[in-house]
């Protein structure tokens, strides 16, 4: 009945990895609460031959490649007493404590990747080195699956966790620690060292820088002021040139126009005067003609002829 139970469940994991792609694209906050508890699993799966202490590296499935997983198994009591100095990414100091307490516990440790942004999308920053996972889990069943998380507090020193292969800080920029806690808070804090972040909890953890927000538009400057001024002076000389132009060709149009106009009256004027007087007839003189008269109205005498 137990096996039977454990196929099941594994079933169900196996299809919810495969929908992980279709889960994302609708709810990344729940999401990676599903990828925590396939990363479970997986990191589970990796004792075959548990030892206490030890580091066991997980596999996950072809369609989650690029992340990686592993599983450390503890005693709280030596936890707590000894801490862990190496474990991938991260420093454990003495003075850890388990709520609720618990015999032997898993710590399992995630990096993300190239997934980081995926599963913990952040708004105007930029991942400088991937998101990194350390979550605690009951060990006495290495065999189940979707356990609960314990609770790890750093009651003496805090867990120190250093980034590697970490993307170089633009100039301007200061990188600073990002912690998602189980509850999908976001809290920020500032770098320990170089390339290092603090914690006293479980979470997830990266380092971050703030993408540069757009520059202005630049002023306008002093130059580009006194030459906007200067061709709107320009524009006013060339519009009262050619205004003139203009006014200058209608008044010459004008004028054109009235001296045709006189000469026209005038000929009517002329021609009027012409029908109303008598017609004169024509003669030669020399080679060219001019008007000669009829005949003389009242014939000359002489004096003599009156005289008696």
């Amino acid at each position: 009945m137990g096996l039977l139970f454990r196929s099941l469940v594994v079933l169900v994991m196996l299809l919810s990895s495969s929908w992980l792609p279709i889960i994302v694209s609708q709810s990344p906050a729940s999401s990676a609460h599903v990828l925590d508890v396939i990363l479970q699993d997986y990191a589970y799966r990796a004792f075959v031959h548990p030892r206490t202490g030890v580091t066991f590296d997980g596999r996950v499935p072809s369609n989650l490649t690029g992340i990686k997983v592993a599983g450390m198994r503890l005693r709280s009591g030596s936890l707590r007493s000894r801490g862990v100095p190496d474990y991938k990414e991260f420093r454990i100091p003495v003075g850890v404590v388990v709520q609720p307490y618990v015999e032997r516990l898993v710590l399992v440790y995630q990096n993300l990747g190239n997934w980081s942004n995926v599963y913990y999308p952040l708004s105007g920053y930029t991942y400088l080195a991937p998101m990194l996972g350390l979550l605690a889990y009951d060990a006495v069943n290495l065999s189940a699956t979707n356990l609960p998380e314990l609770d790890i507090r750093a009651s003496i020193s805090p867990i120190n966790i250093h980034f590697t292969n970490v993307k170089s800080v633009p100039d301007g920029s200061v990188a600073k620690c990002l912690w998602f806690d189980l509850r999908g808070n976001v809290n920020f804090s500032n770098v320990v060292s170089k390339n290092t972040c603090s914690t006293a909890q479980q979470g997830h953890f990266a380092l971050v820088v703030e993408k540069p927000a757009p520059s202005p538009a630049p002023a306008p400057s002093a130059v580009s002021h006194k030459k906007k001024k200067n061709m709107k002076k320009v524009w006013i000389i060339v519009g009262s040139v050619l205004g003139g132009i203009i006014l200058l060709t209608l008044l010459a149009m004008l004028l054109s126009w009235f001296k045709k106009y006189q000469q026209k009256k005038k000929m009517q004027h002329m021609e009027k005067a012409s029908e109303v007087g008598e017609a004169l007839r024509m003669t030669s003189v020399g080679s060219g003609k001019a008007p000669a008269a009829m005949g003389t109205r009242t014939q000359p005498t002489l004096e003599t002829e009156y005289a008696p």
